[in-house]
């Protein structure tokens, strides 16, 4: 018999499919992540999907693909228009967290913002500064930061730890800090529509 849910996400987004799953009680959908660190590598992302939809396919009733557009130059909407599945709205996750038109008016009131989610804070060090080797060449900060003029912290959880790591990254970078409680957006929207069926 299959299973009823398998929703196949990026790594980046476990751990708040996780806290949704517990909250609302959605035992019925199962959870399969892909490396978050193929951000680096976009064009791979599809053919992580892919091998995941046909690894699982035959074991559950639907499939629900946990990205967004995520850079993949349209190859997540070429597979669940082939699939005929579904995938988070948007274009990317700071989109579906805040919502598109609140995500619209932040991008229009300055073009230059960095954004932050709960798991970007937590990963920063390894996902920003190691990545961009700036702990070893700090130089490289205005190559990659230089038309940047702010931070924008757009949090799922309120954590003053990781409200503090915000704000230390904002001043790492250099960078004004402004900070928007989103809570799981349209992340929660979306998966209570793929748990009710």
């Amino acid at each position: 018999m299959k299973k009823p849910v398998l929703v196949i996400a990026c790594g980046a987004l476990a751990r708040e499919i996780n806290a949704l799953k517990q909250s609302h009680g959605w035992e019925h959908i199962d959870m399969k992540c892909i490396d978050a660190k193929l951000h680096f590598r976009p064009e791979k992302i599809g053919a992580a999907v892919r091998e995941r939809i046909a690894r699982h396919r035959d074991q559950y009733e639907r499939i629900y693909i946990g990205y967004a557009e995520c850079g993949t130059a349209g190859e997540i909407d070429k597979i669940i228009e082939e699939e005929g599945i579904e995938r988070l709205p948007g274009a990317h996750c700071y989109q579906f967290f805040a919502g598109a038109s609140v995500f619209d008016e932040l991008a229009d009131a300055e073009p230059g913002t960095f954004y932050l989610t709960d798991f970007l804070v937590r990963h920063f060090r390894s996902l920003v500064v190691t990545a961009l080797k700036l702990d070893q060449h700090p130089e490289l900060r205005d190559a990659y930061f230089g038309n940047y003029t702010r931070v924008v912290y757009l949090s799922q959880t309120h954590d003053e730890a990781l409200l503090a790591g915000a704000i230390a990254a904002a001043e790492y970078l250099q960078l004004n800090f402004e900070h928007k409680h989103c809570g799981y957006g349209e992340l929660e929207t979306s998966l209570a529509a793929v748990a009710a069926g």
